[in-house]
């Protein structure tokens, strides 16, 4: 098998664009002789000055300026362009299914009883205006009210943090509350959350919030952790790699249908795991069971804040959550140890401690009791998956 040199112009620095990577990696290693040229760069770099002697094979790029497009065009290579924008026409290309993206979204929001949704959009990505017309159009249509913010691109010459963090925050004060807001993509997620945080709304009670993407470091990271919608980047890798070993091979490929990267589905964190509550007492103390779940809180430790008897509380709890607070404090607590066992290797003992539990045994049994395995067993299903 002849040995093929490829160089890829993507970017690192996020986690859409590392999933296309590694679908790229997994079908080179598989099916394919090729050596990689791969350097970090940022969205939207230019070539990197390498490229300018390298004597190569095929390239797949994220063509996102018109200059990166005529300078690749030179090369008069096999490309196939990993960005939606369509900066190098005539070359195979790749985009987002936004409508399926939207659609998750709504139906994520509505599921847990949203009636208010919001968008938070970058109009220097043709995607993002697409993901909010299709937001507007199927929200519409589930008899949702609908609000958008479309920040300032921070690719404009007169973009300022300072003055976008002012535009955003008096949005996010203007809508209604309770209220659920996607956000184009993650980075811009984090960004309303960290306002929410200064501005000291609620997170998910008053405000949900969803991000697109799934960066995981940035979805955890993020206070309170970041739901967001999860793209197939990895079968686009793959898919964008197979066809220019095919065009490398001297197949001729259509260009008139792009690869379309579709979402898997929805990984939900602290900011959309709630139901819409238009009851300022039970968001209060929903919001205080989130926070201190872990830290052996009781309902008595609820009563403080909040102007109800326990019995009162308990009952407008139930009605409008569907759980008591003690069993929402144990709903926490459970979803808190699912998430160290699925993302470290701490021991049982450990995991007791960091959940809320005094002994590793009485954690154990309730863990069973609601999911129907015991934590070892749990583990053992994620590490077979």
């Amino acid at each position: 098998m002849t040995r093929r040199s490829v160089a890829l112009l993507i970017e690192t620095s996020n986690g859409y664009c590392r999933g296309l990577l590694e679908g790229i990696n997994s079908y080179a290693k598989h099916h394919a002789n090729w050596s990689i040229h791969l350097t970090e760069q940022e969205r939207g770099a230019a070539p990197p000055v390498w490229l300018k002697t390298w004597k190569g094979d095929g390239i797949i790029a994220r063509i996102e300026t018109d200059a990166i497009g005529q300078n690749l065009r030179k090369f008069g290579l096999p490309i196939v362009d990993l960005s939606a924008a369509r900066h190098l026409k005539g070359i195979p290309w790749a985009d987002t299914d936004d409508e399926a993206i939207a659609r998750l979204a709504v139906e994520h929001f509505t599921e847990r009883g949203f009636r208010h949704l919001a968008y938070c959009g970058d109009p220097g990505f043709a995607w993002s205006s697409a993901r909010w017309a299709h937001f507007r159009r199927i929200a519409a249509a589930a008899d949702c009210l609908s609000y958008e913010h479309q920040v300032t691109p921070r690719y404009d010459a007169e973009f300022s943090w300072d003055v976008e963090k002012q535009r955003i925050a008096g949005w996010l004060r203007q809508l209604p509350r309770p209220v659920a807001i996607m956000a184009c993509y993650d980075f811009q997620a984090q960004q309303v959350l960290d306002l929410c945080r200064e501005l000291e709304i609620s997170v998910p009670e008053e405000i949900s919030v969803l991000g697109v993407d799934d960066d995981r470091l940035i979805c955890e990271l993020s206070e309170p952790s970041l739901s967001s919608i999860i793209p197939d980047t990895q079968q686009t890798g793959y898919e964008a790699a197979e066809l220019l070993d095919r065009m490398m091979n001297g197949e001729s490929i259509s260009t008139q249908h792009p690869l379309i990267t579709q979402p898997l589905g929805v990984r939900t964190r602290e900011s959309t795991d709630t139901l819409a509550i238009d009851d300022p007492d039970i968001a209060r103390a929903l919001s205080y069971i989130r926070r201190n779940a872990t830290s052996k809180i009781r309902v008595t430790d609820i009563l403080p804040l909040v102007p109800l008897s326990r019995r009162a509380l308990e009952h407008r709890f139930l009605q409008l959550v569907g759980r008591t607070p003690h069993e929402e404090i144990t709903r926490v607590r459970i979803e808190r140890i699912k998430t160290l066992l699925n993302e470290t290797t701490l021991s049982i003992q450990q995991i007791a401690q960091r959940s809320g539990f005094d002994h590793a045994e009485y954690m154990a049994a309730v863990f069973k009791r609601e999911t129907g395995m015991t934590p070892t067993q749990f583990r053992q299903n994620i590490s077979e998956r």
